[in-house]
C-alpha cells in the first residue's frame, strides 16, 4: 500500500515544554524524541504520524500555590464563577520561563526541533523535515515594567507574547474560565501594557489575544498596527465561554487580516457542555465554518492547544491531525482551503508580523 502524502500542519499553540518541565524525566530530548506518556499530545513519532510540521511552543509559569493540574484549561471550565489563579511573582515567572526556554534550546540543539525566528525559517524546517518551532510566552510576568527583559527573550529567540494568562499582571486582566459568560469581565490593559504591546509591534513580536478579556483586546485593536491573532481560540456564538471570541472581535481580527487558530478543548467547542452529544466531527465544524464565515478563507487556521486541552477523540493526539482534515474533506472544504487550514494561512500571518 503507497504511503499516504501527508498535508503538513503549523499549529497556533501547545503547552508540550510545560509538560516536558513538570516531568520527573530526566532525559527530556528522549522523552520527545522516542515517545511521550500516552496521556501527551505531542512527540516526535505522533507528530510524524500525524504531519505536525511545527507551531507555537508556548512557554506557561503556573501561580506558585496552584496545583499544576489546576491550570490546564479544561479544569473547571464550567464553573459558574471560577476565582482567577492567584498573582504570579516576577522571579517565579522568570525561573518557569527560563527553565521552560532551555528545554526548548536543548530540543533545537539535537535536532528535535528547529527554534525558528522568521517564516522563512519555518519554511527551512518544513522543507528539511523538522519541527519548526516558535518561541511564546502565555503570559508577560517575566517582563519587567522598563520592558528591559524582552531585549533578553527577543535575543533568545522570542517572537510571540500572550500578555496575559488567565489572571491579571502588570500588563492587563485575563479572561476567566467562566460558562456562559461574555468576554467582557473587566479592566483591560495597563499603561505598561500598553508600552508592551507598542515594544512588540516595533520589534515585531506577534501579540496573541486568545486570553485577554474583552477591553484588552479593544485596547489592543487601538494600538497596534500589525494583524490580530488569536492563537487558540474559538467562537462565542456557538459555546459562550468567556474563552471564545464574539463576533465583535472575529470582525476586528477579520478587518487587520489577522488569524484565529481553532482550539481542540472541548469545553471551548460543546454549548451545553461536553458531553452534550454533538459528535466531534460536527462541532469542530461549526466552530471553523463560522470563523470561515466571519475572517474568510484567509483568517483560519488550527490552534489544538495539545498538552494543555482535553481534546476530542476524534484527533486524540498529534497523531490523529489527517483526521481533522478528512473530516474537512469529507465535508466538502476543497484542498486549497484545507491547506490554507493547516499551514498556508499561518505562514503568512506570521510572515506580516515577525517577519
Amino acid at each position: 500500500m503507497a504511503e499516504r502524502n501527508l498535508i503538513p500542519i503549523f499549529d497556533g499553540h501547545n503547552d508540550v515544554l510545560y509538560k516536558l518541565h513538570y516531568t520527573d524525566e530526566a532525559d527530556k530530548v528522549s522523552l520527545f524524541t522516542k515517545g511521550s506518556p500516552d496521556d501527551w499530545h505531542i512527540d516526535l513519532p505522533r507528530a510524524k504520524q500525524g504531519g505536525f510540521a511545527g507551531g507555537m511552543f508556548a512557554v506557561f509559569a503556573p501561580s506558585p500555590d496552584t496545583p499544576t493540574e489546576a491550570v490546564v484549561e479544561g479544569a473547571s471550565v464550567f464553573a459558574i464563577d471560577e476565582p482567577l489563579p492567584p498573582a504570579l511573582s516576577m522571579d517565579d515567572a522568570r525561573r518557569t520561563t527560563i527553565a521552560m526556554a532551555s528545554i526548548l534550546f536543548e530540543l533545537d540543539r539535537a535536532g528535535a526541533v528547529a527554534l525558528c525566528r522568521s517564516a522563512a525559517d519555518i519554511r527551512a524546517a518544513r522543507d528539511r523535515g523538522t519541527i519548526a518551532a516558535v518561541f511564546h510566552i502565555e503570559g508577560a510576568e517575566a517582563i519587567d515594567r522598563d520592558l528591559v527583559m524582552i531585549e533578553t527573550l527577543y535575543g533568545m529567540g522570542l517572537r510571540s507574547i500572550g500578555p496575559v494568562w488567565s489572571r491579571p499582571n502588570m500588563f492587563g486582566h485575563g479572561v476567566p474560565f467562566r460558562y456562559p459568560s461574555a468576554p467582557d469581565t473587566g479592566p483591560g490593559l495597563t499603561d505598561a501594557g500598553k508600552d508592551l504591546v507598542r515594544a512588540c509591534n516595533d520589534k515585531k513580536i506577534l501579540v496573541d489575544l486568545s486570553h485577554l478579556n474583552e477591553r484588552g483586546f479593544r485596547d489592543v485593536a487601538a494600538l497596534s498596527n500589525a494583524p490580530l491573532v488569536a492563537t487558540h481560540s474559538n467562537v462565542h456564538r456557538i459555546c459562550p465561554h468567556a474563552r471564545n471570541l464574539t463576533d465583535w472581535q472575529l470582525g476586528a481580527i477579520r478587518d487587520t487580516k489577522g488569524l484565529v487558530g481553532l482550539n481542540f478543548e472541548t469545553t471551548f467547542l460543546h454549548s451545553p457542555p461536553a458531553g452534550s452529544g454533538v459528535p466531534d466531527a460536527e462541532i469542530l465544524l461549526r466552530h471553523m465554518d463560522a470563523l470561515i464565515l466571519e475572517l474568510g478563507e484567509d483568517g483560519v487556521g488550527l490552534g489544538s492547544d495539545f498538552d494543555g486541552a482535553d481534546v476530542p477523540k476524534l484527533i486524540s493526539d498529534a497523531s490523529g491531525l489527517q483526521r481533522l482534515l478528512d473530516v474537512f474533506r469529507e465535508y466538502g472544504y476543497g484542498e486549497g482551503l484545507i491547506e490554507k487550514i493547516a499551514w498556508k494561512n499561518w505562514l503568512s500571518v506570521i510572515e506580516r508580523t515577525i517577519g
